[in-house]
């Protein structure tokens, strides 16, 4: 496996993951090419939690803060049932030992990516190519051969390793022909924004709430800009059905009937997916985020999972570059995110959703027994919050642990940094 400083590593896609392996990378003062098919950085809203362990790695390139000056803190969320209200409750301020951040922060993912990409373009470390399509990769003995469709004609780049980060319908992914296994919803997620305070319309909802419901379950949650409402739209409606105004006009009045109607500032409905790729690794190429794995919304881990990924690959390729054994941490990355991305985000993520939408009254009952159950007692409330706030796994597992060192660790609190 190659080892050389000389050659620039290769990141495909600038969404919140690739610019966030890009500025990493360039922060340890390996040289990034940049590779992205649009023109401009997307302005794709659809993800917009951080969970605690997600803000501690991003204090590694120094972006935290200006995060929480533009995002929104949220202490609390809710899980409710449509009929008959609060469920329970839970406060993450019970992690307030364990994190500096015992918080989830409400920030639409773009405004990550718009941060970063002004930092790299100031970088003479980072070359951004915008409106460049990845094409394909060859892997050399020294790394590996990347062509890429650019607006003067293709270009070759030498590059010792390339990372996919080109999401769900990644290019990266199929062209080294790993498979990305796993299903597919029947209904597709419907997300739309308004800029009515849904707090006045809900009396008693929190700023992140699900809401479970037999026929049409609920996702409400606030952001900087907006209120947003998610809810799933059955296979047999089509999209342009589901998106007219007086449709989602009328799925806004059945949340909570309001006289003046609502605004509606954004919409985004897309098809929603539980699958994993085969492999992290293929020699000297990576998947990462969305290319590597992509599961249903409820919980928020997507995003934070695709950044965990992320700063575990980058820390290792610096070690690399430094003189470790490449097989050995690259093998570590590809099992440990891979195992992770299994046992927490899809496992995780396919609970919250089928609890969402149980129609058995038998079991609807029995979730929110447990849920209610689990938030009344500290003990259990705070080893659920150290789960969905990825903390677990973080400390259990580790992030860019050298090969050396235990990876599979006792799931133990870590105590609060001074720092």
């Amino acid at each position: 496996m190659p080892n050389r400083t000389d050659l620039p590593v290769v990141v495909v896609g600038a969404g919140p993951v690739g610019m966030t392996a890009a500025a990493a990378l360039v922060r340890a003062d390996v040289p990034v090419v940049l590779v992205e098919a649009a023109p401009r950085p997307s302005p794709d809203w659809r993800a917009s939690t951080f969970h605690a362990a997600t803000l501690e790695l991003l204090e590694e390139i120094e972006i935290t803060g200006r995060m929480h000056d533009e995002g929104l803190v949220v202490p609390k969320y809710q899980f409710r049932d449509r009929r008959e209200g609060l469920v329970a409750e839970f406060d993450l301020g019970l992690l307030a030992d364990e994190t500096r951040y015992p918080y989830r922060l409400q920030l639409n993912q773009q405004h990550l990516v718009r941060f970063l990409y002004e930092r790299l373009l100031g970088d003479e470390r980072a070359e951004p190519l915008f409106g460049c399509r990845f094409l394909a990769a060859e892997q050399t003995a020294d790394g590996v051969e990347v062509t890429v469709a650019t607006p003067g004609g293709d270009a070759r780049i030498r590059a010792s390793h390339l990372i996919g980060a080109d999401g769900p319908r990644s290019s990266v992914r199929r062209s080294l022909a790993i498979p990305f296994e796993g299903h597919t919803y029947t209904e597709r997620f419907l997300i739309v924004s308004t800029p009515v305070d849904m707090r006045e319309q809900l009396p008693g909802i929190a700023e992140v709430n699900y809401v479970a419901d037999p026929e049409e379950w609920l996702f409400i949650l606030r952001t900087p800009e907006s209120w947003r409402v998610l809810w799933p739209v059955p296979a047999e409606v089509p999209a342009e059905e589901a998106t007219r105004p007086e449709v989602m006009q009328a799925r806004l009045q059945g949340v909570a009937p309001r006289a003046e109607g609502y605004p509606i500032i954004d919409h985004q409905i897309y098809s929603v997916h539980q699958r994993v790729a085969g492999t992290f690794r293929q020699e000297n190429a990576f998947l990462i985020g969305d290319a590597a794995h992509i599961n249903s919304p409820m919980g928020g881990v997507g995003l934070n999972s695709g950044i965990h990924d992320a700063m575990d690959l980058t820390r290792r390729l610096v070690r690399i570059r430094a003189g470790a054994e490449a097989d050995a941490e690259l093998d570590a990355f590809a099992e440990c995110r891979r195992r992770i991305a299994l046992e927490y985000v899809q496992t995780d993520t396919e609970r919250n959703t089928q609890r969402m939408r149980e129609r058995d009254e038998t079991l609807r009952r029995r979730n929110q027994a447990e849920l209610a159950s689990i938030a009344a007692d500290p003990a259990r409330a705070r080893a659920w919050l150290r789960r969905v706030s990825l903390l677990e796994s973080v400390r259990r597992f580790g992030i860019g642990v050298p090969p050396a060192e235990p990876r599979d660790r006792p799931a133990a609190p870590r105590p609060v940094s001074s720092n």
